[in-house]
């Protein structure tokens, strides 16, 4: 039985009786084809952006060793003793490298959920690689290789996404040279109930664009039109598009951040790295002009990270 602190609402259980989801699939090496064979994937990218607000790619260039090696070190920092991931617990969200379990914020704060987490900056990589864990002690030459690799993938996408909207390639291009990256590494441990329990509530993610992998299934996401949950199958090695909320502000809506939750399962544990890529932590996105209809929004990195992303 899991503790009471853990289980859930009743409308907020997670089902295991719902469709896979319908996951667009994109081949991001012909970005680099002929100009009609790089036309096509941004309408295909453009569609999955407005129609799901996620999608996986393919070809994207990271070696698998580079990918499983990621897994390996995550995995093996969860495994150290406590007292030793402890000496990263901080309660301010915006310390470049933090760990923590559950998740409390405002009405989130009675119930915790099945998580432990490791968060670290990594952009400039330089600026932040000394203060990630040494322990294991080839965490921050696989983590950071991984990240390297995601960044260069993410950037690739932004810039096909703003084709898409109309707008040039490098229209974020100064902006997230300054910006963020955030590594945001879960550990989802086996949970003897998860009917009853979630490893993360439903959010959407605070940057432009992230980058997902996961070790086994178990994210699930919310569909636009019916509202219905969905869960994305695991495809060992493939990488997932998630749209944030800075794009959805920047695109005026066109696009939109996509809702999704982390699910448990009984019998194993499960990895998750989220490459969250967004501007930096106290500049605005707003409402590309171009777009722009009767108002402009705007958001910052740091307030979305205070407001949404308390953990």
């Amino acid at each position: 039985m899991v503790p009471g602190r853990y289980v859930q609402p009743v409308m907020d259980r997670p089902t295991f009786q719902v469709n896979e989801a319908t996951v667009p699939t994109i081949n991001i090496s012909n970005l680099n084809q002929s100009p009609h064979a790089r036309s096509l994937v941004i309408k295909d990218i453009g569609k999955a952006c407005r129609e799901h607000g996620f999608f996986q790619v393919t070809n994207h260039g990271i070696d698998r060793s580079v990918i499983n090696g990621a897994i390996d070190a995550a995995s093996r920092f969860f495994d150290l003793p406590a007292n030793q991931l402890q000496t990263y617990k901080s309660n301010d969200v915006c310390e470049p490298v933090r760990y923590g379990t559950s998740f409390k914020n405002g009405e989130c704060e009675k119930i915790q959920f099945w998580r432990f987490f490791l968060k670290h900056y990594a952009h400039p990589l330089h600026n932040y690689v000394h203060l990630w864990p040494d322990n294991p002690s080839d965490y921050r030459d696989k983590m950071g290789r991984y990240a390297v690799e995601t960044r260069r993938v993410a950037l690739e996408i932004t810039e096909a996404i703003m084709e898409s909207l109309g707008l040039g390639p490098t229209y974020l291009q100064n902006k997230f040279e300054e910006g963020m990256q955030v590594m945001v590494v879960n550990c989802y441990p086996p949970c003897p109930q998860p009917e009853l329990v979630l490893g993360l509530p439903a959010h959407t993610d605070y940057g432009c664009v992230t980058i997902l992998l996961q070790s086994c299934e178990g994210l699930q996401v919310e569909d636009f039109k019916t509202r219905e949950w969905s869960s994305v199958p695991d495809l060992h090695g493939s990488l997932y598009v998630q749209i944030g909320d800075h794009l959805e502000v920047l695109s005026n809506g066109r696009y939109k951040s996509v809702v999704h939750r982390a699910t448990l399962n009984a019998d194993k544990r499960r990895i998750s790295i989220a490459s969250i890529h967004g501007l930096g932590l106290d500049e605005k996105m707003a409402c590309a002009e171009e777009l722009v209809d009767e108002g402009t929004l705007g958001l910052t990195g740091r307030a979305a990270l205070e407001t949404s992303w308390s953990t």
